[in-house]
């Protein structure tokens, strides 16, 4: 299994490399390896359990077809810019007469292209990172705020399955859903069964002391502490933007801005976190990070003297063809790394559970 944090790494640089840019070529060859990526996870995850193809019920591809077409359409409509007319819209309809430009459609299909790669690449999140996995992420200074987050994330799906069951129990006495009213017999026992699990866990938190509070002097402490440092940030964001003195505004934002993490600290060292299996760092998960670390310097941060001009294209008044540069062209191949863990070793015995063999005995 790869690293949840070589995921959001590469979360990042996708996100970062689709922001950055909108030549087709780039966008393209992201969309194209988003697309890579997200099939032979999903071909992975089937090999070893097919009931799992559920968990996205409609097909990426499909859905950013959807995004593109609309999205080249509505800009086309909206925008009468360009010097390639395909048709001309009657005057009198409002706010769409007027001409239909090539490139107005082609700007809106490179915005729907980066929208698409934005659901894609989270949907490849969503599928690779079980949700532990992400609330693990949140600090301990935040852990009432994870475990609500876990609480929310399950359940919906919870809910899903006790409404399955429901009306699989109504039909067996003979139910059936013609209007309105037929709705209340599946409504009132999901409502009373979704109290009784809410009332039951708040019960089991309370007995486990989750509601505990810890002494009062500490608490105030800490409190006086992050309303001193956010002041201070306050403070000092004023005098660097309103004011000449910006060496003494950074300092006293610098200062602000460590009381309020060495306060978070404090609080997240007296919140125990128990973790019943650590993850475990592989060659693929540095190979993963360094690829996408490689693509947002390259198309972020100006550390490496790069030309960053062909990150940038405009099909206005008329088309031409996009610039590139080799450099970004083979960095953004590097988005492809998790397709290569997948592709090359498959699925990993460390994410599922392998079927029990005839020759294994306990």
């Amino acid at each position: 299994m790869i690293n949840t944090w070589a995921w959001i790494i590469w979360l990042g640089a996708v996100l970062v490399g689709l922001w950055s840019t909108r030549n087709p070529v780039y966008l393209g060859i992201i969309f194209i390896g988003l697309i890579l990526v997200w099939r032979l996870l999903t071909t992975a995850i089937e090999k070893v359990d097919p009931a799992e193809r559920q968990r996205f019920p409609f097909s990426p591809r499909r859905i950013s077809l959807i995004i593109i077409i609309f999205s080249a359409v509505f800009n086309g409509l909206i925008s009468q810019f360009g010097e390639t007319v395909l048709f001309t819209l009657p005057a009198w309809i409002p706010y769409l007469g007027g001409p239909f430009t090539l490139e107005g459609l082609v700007f809106g299909a490179l915005n729907g292209l980066v929208l698409s790669g934005i659901l894609i690449a989270f949907i490849v999140i969503n599928l690779a990172l079980p949700v532990h996995s992400l609330v693990r992420l949140i600090p301990r200074a935040f852990y009432p705020v994870a475990v609500v987050t876990s609480i929310a994330i399950t359940f919906m799906p919870n809910t899903i399955q006790q409404f399955e069951l429901i009306r699989e129990a109504q039909a067996i006495r003979g139910h059936r859903v013609r209007g309105i009213r037929d709705w209340i017999p599946l409504i009132m026992p999901l409502l009373i069964g979704g109290l009784e699990k809410a009332m039951g866990l708040a019960e089991a938190m309370t007995a486990r002391g989750f509601a505990g509070q810890e002494s009062s002097e500490s608490n105030r402490n800490l409190r006086i502490c992050q309303v001193v440092g956010l002041v201070l940030i306050f403070s000092g964001w004023l005098l660097q933007s309103f004011s000449t003195r910006d060496t003494l505004g950074i300092a006293i934002l610098m200062l602000g801005l460590g009381l309020v993490l060495f306060s978070l600290w404090k609080i997240g060292r007296r919140a125990s976190r128990s973790v019943y299996k650590r993850e475990k760092w592989t060659g693929y998960d540095f190979l993963v990070i360094v690829f996408s670390l490689i693509v947002t310097v390259i198309y972020w941060l100006p550390l490496v003297n790069i030309d960053r001009s062909t990150l940038f294209y405009n099909p206005y008044p008329f088309l031409t063809s996009p610039a590139i540069n080799p450099s970004i062209l083979f960095a953004t191949f590097g988005l492809i790394a998790p397709g290569i863990f997948y592709g090359f070793q498959g699925i990993p015995n460390k994410i599922f559970k392998k079927p029990a063999s005839e020759n294994d005995h306990f």
